[in-house]
């Protein structure tokens, strides 16, 4: 296209023979080959082409050209290079319109000059700054995209663990104790060569109730994972005031229970009645895995807070089943996902283990049931404690 330029007539005549013309178009055309490799010496080859061409033309094709090498050299080059280049560009196209206009002594040519250099050096430099902002700026873009898409995944992986500790939790608390009755009930029945036929029917009735309990809340579970509002899970959500069927469950496999209750009983909010209501599961779950009887809980309805406390008595033998070590932690977790405190250890002279669960309610106002301590005690009954603490109920109730 430069040639046609040419050959159409697009030169200042100064007597040149056309090849010359052609002479720097082919370098600063060459500036145009390596443009986005080697910006700088592009625009060298369109300075040493411009600089012929004002000798020998100048041409139209040759000047065209060389805007692409300042284009090219602003826009691939260094960043500072390029603020460098405008300021030396404007700097020329004034200094070129002063000339001219001094030398043809018109103020008129002054004003035209300084336009076309203007437009010649000016506006390719312009133009490819704009240009790289954008760049950039799309190109911060698209790391912050990144940034807030791998945020958001380690949030997606941070709930996921989330959940599934939280499942894991509830499948520990929940499961281990039916499972824990079942295992030691089964276990004395099948080591007691001497129990009549009465007391094995009592035994294999409180495994059975156990078996079905566990299931129904396996079942529960279940169609709370799948269920997607909140009225399912309110609705099966165990609550600290059943911690009486708990108590019982215990006391069916052979351990000596009291239950007091004290204060206040009020509506707690369902992650504090949940939390409480699973560390005495767990606790009780211990205390029948690992202890001995008597075992007292406690829950003390306060100003503003819950207080669970659990404790057992030590024995010399091991544990009757083997533990997986997360009973403790679980409930230390579930104590502090809603603001409380948990401690455990051994109390007394070293032969109670105590579990002590300190629960914010955030509420004071509740409604009053009883401000009487209630009591409730449940033992097995004496036919049960001679086939070895194994029996399904018979044990008396006070209150």
């Amino acid at each position: 296209m430069g040639v046609v330029l040419i050959a159409g007539g697009a030169v200042l005549e100064r007597g040149a023979p056309t090849w010359a013309l052609c002479v720097p178009l082919a370098i600063a055309c060459a500036g145009v080959v390596v443009r986005q490799r080697a910006p700088l010496v592009s625009l060298g080859l369109g300075v040493v082409a411009v600089t012929i061409d004002a000798f020998v033309g100048p041409s139209l094709a040759t000047v065209l050209t060389f805007t692409d090498n300042l284009y090219a050299a602003a826009l691939y080059g260094p960043a500072r290079f390029a603020r460098w280049l405008l300021y030396i560009t404007a700097a020329l196209a004034v200094g070129a319109g002063a000339v001219a206009g001094l030398l043809a002594e018109n103020w008129w040519m002054l004003a035209v000059m300084g336009v076309q250099a203007g437009l010649v050096l000016v506006t390719p430099v312009t133009t490819a700054i704009v240009l790289r902002e954008q760049r950039d700026r799309a190109a911060a873009e698209r790391v912050r995209a990144e940034q807030v898409a791998h945020l958001a995944e380690l949030d997606r992986q941070a709930a996921v663990a989330g959940e599934r500790t939280r499942m894991a939790r509830e499948l520990h608390d929940m499961i281990a104790n039916h499972f824990s009755a079942i295992a030691i009930q089964s276990t004395a029945a099948l080591s007691r060569k001497d129990l009549d036929p009465a007391t094995v029917r009592r035994i294999m009735e409180s495994v059975r109730e156990n078996s079905v309990q566990g299931l129904a809340e396996m079942r529960a579970m279940i169609g709370l994972l799948r269920q997607e509002g909140d009225d399912f899970a309110e609705a099966t959500r165990p609550r600290l005031a059943d911690a009486g069927t708990l108590v019982e469950r215990v006391a069916r496999a052979g351990l000596v229970v009291e239950l007091r209750v004290q204060g206040e009983l009020r509506e707690l909010p369902a992650s504090v009645d949940l939390a409480g209501y699973r560390i005495v599961q767990e606790a009780l779950t211990n205390a029948l895995k690992h202890g001995g009887s008597p075992v007292r809980a406690v829950i003390s309805y306060e100003a503003g807070r819950v207080l669970v406390s659990v404790e057992n008595a030590l024995v010399g033998r091991g544990a009757r089943l083997p533990g997986a070590g997360a009973g403790v932690i679980g409930m230390r977790e579930r104590a502090r996902l809603v603001g409380g405190s948990f401690e455990a250890g051994l109390a007394g002279d070293g032969d109670v283990w105590r579990v002590v669960a300190d629960l914010p309610v955030g509420d004071d106002q509740g409604t009053a049931v009883d401000e009487q301590a209630v009591l409730f005690r449940f033992a097995v009954g004496p036919s049960e404690t001679e086939a070895g603490g194994v029996g399904s109920g018979g044990g008396g109730v006070s209150r």
